[in-house]
């Protein structure tokens, strides 16, 4: 992977290594599944979805059942998650308008091809929405845009660039930074009381613009990812290669780079643009809440032992503590006026 300057900002180094043209990870592969590098929860049990298309729908009513309202997917993998989704309303006769914001032409078309005989919407731009009611769904989406990183020594912020060493290969550098002048651009005090700082400008960028969609033609912003709550930032990057731990300047283009959410920096950034957190928990209390171990029940009633016991195992993927129960968050985005506690 080429680079036109010495030191280049990590953030600038996670995008190539994602989202560059034929040679990035989400370009040119599925990363989905045994033969990818991990596995979404929308692929490892359709209760998932069917969870997530039950919220919609009750926040669909909580809006007062507006004749026509629109479900935007951010990152939607393989399409499971809008699949679902989109069989769930049909049961429900609702009248929806479905999109997708994909930045992966490749993924864009392992999502056609699945979601072929429904109509969706592929999206460039959130820009695109021009009504509402707007639910947006972040299903695993903020953890995949590139960060920056901050490092504070002898009270002293350094940014966290790359650079290649005497032997051609990439290394973290620290250099020197104004860490006000980026506090004065986003109007947030990132630097208080922190020792190291994890941002990413896109995430700002997308709550930014989400934010004016959800204020000016309602509705809210659906966030689960896997994050902590803590006010102490620290160092979260990661990388996965066929589903093990890689170091992140290893396997380049063939290899996952996420982090995991700083929901407290979140819940600031929401803030500043006038959005209210209408719900904070973790995967297993939110989809305990919409009732899944019930659905469960439902399913696995007349079924034979193995495929009752799949439904149990997959089930347990999702809500366990060891698994993603704990480790991953769901928060809801909305507008100050609405009143909406479903899930949480």
């Amino acid at each position: 992977m080429k680079f036109n300057k010495k030191n280049i900002p990590l953030d600038e180094f996670i995008d190539s290594a994602l989202y560059k043209k034929k040679i990035g990870y989400y370009m040119h592969k599925n990363p989905f599944g045994q033969k990818g590098d991990f596995v979404t929860a929308p692929n490892i049990s359709v209760l998932f979805s069917e969870m997530v298309a039950i919220w919609c729908i009750a926040f669909w009513e909580n809006l007062k059942h507006p004749k026509k309202i629109n479900i935007i997917e951010l990152g939607a993998g393989n399409g499971e998650l809008m699949y679902q989704i989109i069989k769930v309303f049909n049961k429900f006769k609702l009248n929806c308008n479905y999109f997708i914001l994909e930045k992966s032409q490749y993924l864009k078309k392992i999502q056609k091809k699945k979601l072929s005989s429904n109509k969706v919407i592929w999206i460039k731009s959130i820009n695109q929405i021009k009504t509402g009611p707007n639910i947006f769904l972040a299903n695993e989406f903020f953890d995949a845009l590139p960060i920056k990183q901050f490092i504070k020594k002898n009270k002293k912020w350094f940014e966290i660039k790359v650079s290649k060493n005497k032997n051609g290969n990439f290394e973290k550098i620290n250099s020197i930074t104004n860490i006000k002048k980026l506090e004065k651009q986003i109007k947030i005090n990132l630097s208080d009381n922190q020792k190291f700082i994890e941002f990413s400008p896109l995430t700002y960028k997308f709550l930014k613009i989400i934010s004016k969609k959800i204020n000016k033609l309602h509705g809210g912003l659906l966030i689960i990812d896997y994050g902590y709550l803590n006010k102490e930032m620290k160092n979260t990057i990661q990388s996965v290669y066929k589903h093990n731990f890689n170091n992140i300047f290893n396997n380049l283009g063939k290899s996952d780079i996420t982090y995991n959410i700083n929901f407290f920096l979140l819940r600031k950034i929401a803030k500043k643009f006038d959005l209210k957190v209408g719900g904070l928990t973790t995967q297993k209390r939110f989809l305990i809440n919409l009732g899944i171990l019930h659905r469960a029940e439902i399913l696995a009633k007349n079924l034979r032992f193995l495929k009752k016991a799949d439904i149990y195992h997959r089930l347990k993927r999702l809500i366990d503590k060891r698994f993603m129960g704990e480790i991953f968050k769901v928060m809801f985005l909305t507008s100050k006026n609405i009143k909406f506690k479903t899930g949480f």
